[in-house]
């Protein structure tokens, strides 16, 4: 992500929250007069281009905010392996520039008197300390955790690591959802082993709430050590939220961009193996928060096997080097009888992870992030790299980190394909785009930007001797919109209709530009700037979600040639693989409805046309986990392309029709 924008982004939500602004400016403030419009669209089906890569529905998950934890993983709990003190010296929570609150100190709380509870570095558990717990005999005392989201009904499980003298005892774990005696559920454990022992929990909830809280308390006379505690919804899929797994599968992505993005130029993936529990906290070295580490390669190659997509894995060329890169492919994709390859199999994963993408490096050309440094030495550094990684396994895809800028001399972009085309397989670009008042201005930015990079790319294959005979292709690999307050945390905007609009149009153009893009990643799936949105305890697509989700299962493969002089109207089409269909994508970024009369050539339809709508009256319409849909998919009425095909304002219409 680009903090150049990200500065502009921050300004424009602090200011909103000052002035007292709920959202983004409204493209409207009523509705304007609106008149139907006869046009003529010429789709030829004997004209076709290049194939649509799959991986143009390609996805991008990043450790920021309440992408992964809060968003995609399931545990409930805060700093669960203790990295701040207990109990906080200070505020437990900051606010970001967008108001957005983020985990500064401890979320533990003490119960009993504050001196009960001193952090030990003497044989930790795991990180700098462990909480050590001193129970007087005959007063409760002990820490909980409060703000945990629950359903009635839904049962949750959890662990902790107990040690002690044995004389704390016993103690109670409650769930607690409520003020009245019996308002929690209460484990107990009467036995405290001297070593660490796991010590499974099982609650269910008896009421909703957002604020349930979880209690450990000691009440014995004696010494209570406490390694870490785990807390998730018991429907969790291995780990993962269900209900996000869910949507993630509905959305059908064939391939998942991870790490990063900013945070990869100072993670670790080292810290990411390992037993999970024991793994080390750390401060998020690009955004703000604490990094667990839960969530490692492993469980990242999983969660790519549990949506059915390809993992892609990005290597740290900021801190990092060329060594640990080749490790990392190594730990991934060699043989037990390799250093690394013994590391995963004493890991718990015997057979290789076989990860086929590699991005090397993330926005090495921008001065905001960890280990920046000039075009000059950077495409020393990513060959150096790139090499040791394909030396370790020549069958890898890489992705080289890219800028298009002006593509003049100075272009980043070119100065890689100039020294660096024989070490990459694709070029990586990114953009973001904000907002406009004007709908169709607001729509148009994003394929307008596609445009702009396919065409500067194709300049420079015309330009450059290095390209002589390549194929190097661009790899989107993060394009979205960002504005808006934070409402989702760190960057969590919320998307509307005709942001909507905006994604439909975008991947129109992607299919115009077969011949030069690859892969596009849409940044990033959940929270973050995501098209899926969840609270502590609901999930649900985002409106930016609803096209790519369509456009993934129903639009063709084949693009074929369309001609109109309906601007603003965005019109794409295509043939599926197997010849059967014909598929037609209509964005009316317009108050108007349109009367289009579709002029088809080399191709008949044999039956009326399936027929998808995502449409609204209100730009600004937006959907809110756990309450009903404002912006969805309606399968409306089969369509017959031989006459009129009416196309409402403020809509992505998706047509479906057999073929002879």
């Amino acid at each position: 992500m680009t903090p150049h924008i990200r500065s502009h982004v921050l300004f424009w939500a602090g200011l909103c929250v000052l002035l007292g602004l709920t959202t983004a400016v409204s493209a409207q403030d009523a509705t304007p007069a609106s008149k139907t419009v006869e046009a003529t669209v010429a789709i030829d089906a004997g004209n076709t281009f290049e194939p649509i890569s799959p991986f143009i529905y390609g996805q991008f998950i990043e450790h920021l905010g309440r992408c992964i934890y809060g968003g995609i993983w399931a545990e409930m709990l805060e700093d669960r392996k203790f990295h701040f003190p207990v109990p906080a010296e200070g505020d437990i929570w900051s606010l970001t520039r967008a108001q957005a609150r983020v985990l500064a100190a401890s979320p533990w709380k003490v119960i009993g008197p504050k001196d009960a509870v001193k952090m030990v570095t003497q044989d930790a558990f795991v990180g700098d300390h462990s909480p050590h717990i001193t129970a007087p005999g005959g007063t409760r005392v002990g820490i909980y955790q409060e703000e945990l989201g629950v359903v009635s009904g839904k049962r949750y499980t959890g662990y902790l690591y107990l040690a002690g003298d044995g004389k704390a005892g016993p103690v109670s774990v409650s769930l607690i959802w409520g003020d009245a005696d019996a308002d929690k559920e209460t484990v107990t454990i009467k036995r405290v082993r001297s070593k660490y022992t796991k010590v499974p929990l099982k609650f269910t909830a008896g009421k909703n709430t957002d604020d349930a809280r979880l209690e450990i308390v000691a009440t014995g006379e004696g010494t209570l050590k406490i390694g870490c505690v785990s807390l998730m919804p018991a429907d969790n899929v291995e780990g993962f939220r269900a209900d996000t797994l869910e949507l993630l599968r509905q959305l059908d992505a064939p391939l998942y961009r991870w790490p990063g993005g900013n945070f990869v130029s100072g993670y670790d993936w080292r810290d990411g193996i390992g037993d999970r529990d024991r793994r080390p906290t750390r401060t998020n070295p690009a955004w703000t928060g604490i990094e667990t580490n839960d969530m490692g390669m492993h469980e990242f190659v999983r969660f790519c096997q549990l949506v059915d997509a390809e993992p892609m894995i990005t290597v740290n060329t900021g801190f990092g080097d060329a060594y640990s890169a080749a490790a990392q492919v190594e730990y991934a994709n060699g043989a037990r009888t390799t250093p690394m390859g013994r590391l995963r199999s004493g890991n718990g994963q015997r057979a290789p992870l076989d990860v086929k993408w590699w991005c090397v490096g993330n926005e090495m050309w921008g001065n905001w992030q960890l280990g920046y440094m000039s075009l000059n030495h950077y495409v020393l550094k990513h060959n150096w790299v790139e090499q040791m990684m394909r030396e370790v396994d020549p069958t890898i895809k890489t992705v080289a980190s890219g800028d298009l800028g002006d593509a003049g001399p100075r272009s980043w972009s070119r100065g890689m394909l100039t020294r660096c085309a024989d070490h990459m397989d694709l070029i990586s670009e990114h953009f973001y785009t904000r907002n406009r008042d004007d709908i169709a201005e607001h729509v148009q930015q994003v394929p307008d930007q596609i445009r702009r990079k396919a065409e500067g790319h194709r300049t420079l294959r015309e330009e450059l001797p290095s390209l002589k005979g390549k194929d190097i292709r661009i790899a989107m690999t993060e394009w979205n919109y960002w504005y808006g307050p934070h409402v989702f945390g760190e960057l969590g905007t919320r998307y509307f209709l005709k942001d909507a609009l905006g994604i439909a149009a975008g991947l129109h153009e992607y299919f115009r530009q077969t011949d030069i893009i690859y892969m596009a990643n849409y940044a990033q799936t959940v929270n973050v700037i995501g098209c899926i949105k969840t609270t502590r305890t609901e999930a649900d697509f985002d409106s930016t979600g609803l096209p790519l989700m369509l456009y993934r299962k129903q639009f063709g493969t084949i693009p074929v040639a369309v001609k109109h002089e309906a601007a603003p109207l965005d019109v794409s089409a295509a043939l599926t693989a197997d010849g059967k269909a014909l598929t037609i994508g209509i964005v009316n970024p317009t108050w108007d409805t349109y009367r289009l009369k579709l002029d088809l050539s080399n191709v008949a339809p044999s039956g009326t046309a399936q027929t998808w709508v995502i449409a609204g009256d209100d730009p600004m319409a937006y959907n809110e986990p756990g309450e009903s849909r404002n912006v969805d998919i309606d399968a409306a009425d089969p369509t017959d392309l031989t006459g009129a095909v009416v196309v409402k304002p403020l809509s992505i219409t998706l047509l479906r029709a057999p073929i002879k």
